[in-house]
C-alpha cells in the first residue's frame, strides 16, 4: 500500500468515526424531567424539549405573547411548525397552568 493510499485510509476512517461520533452525541439529547409548563417556559428550557429548536422556541413565545396564556396544550399545534406528529412526541413534556406558576411546580 502507498503513502497516500494509507493518507487516505486514515483520513476516511478519522472523518467516519468523527461523524459517527457526533451522530450519537446528537442522540442523545437530555430529555426534560417532568412537565414543562407552556405559559411559564423559557426559550432554553423549550429547545431542552424533543424537535424544538430556537427558532420554534421562539415561534413559540411570540404566540403565547400575542394569543395569550395556552388554555391547554394542544393549543401548541396552532404554532407554524407544530403539526400533529411533533404535538404527539411532545405532549408528555408538557403542562399548562397559570402563567405565574413556575415550570417546575405542581398544581
Amino acid at each position: 500500500m502507498s503513502k497516500f493510499q494509507r493518507f487516505v485510509s486514515t483520513g476516511l476512517a478519522l472523518a467516519l468515526a468523527f461523524v459517527l461520533s457526533t451522530g450519537l452525541a446528537l442522540a442523545a439529547q437530555p430529555v426534560p424531567a417532568g412537565k414543562l409548563n407552556l405559559n411559564s417556559a423559557t426559550a432554553a428550557q423549550l429547545v431542552g424539549l424533543p424537535g424544538i429548536g430556537e427558532k420554534l422556541a421562539a415561534r413559540i413565545l411570540e404566540y403565547r405573547q400575542k394569543a395569550g396564556s395556552f388554555k391547554s396544550a394542544q393549543e401548541l399545534m396552532n404554532v407554524k411548525g407544530i403539526g400533529e406528529k411533533n404535538f404527539q412526541k411532545l405532549q408528555g413534556f408538557l403542562s399548562v397552568s397559570e402563567a405565574s406558576v413556575r415550570s417546575g411546580e405542581s398544581r
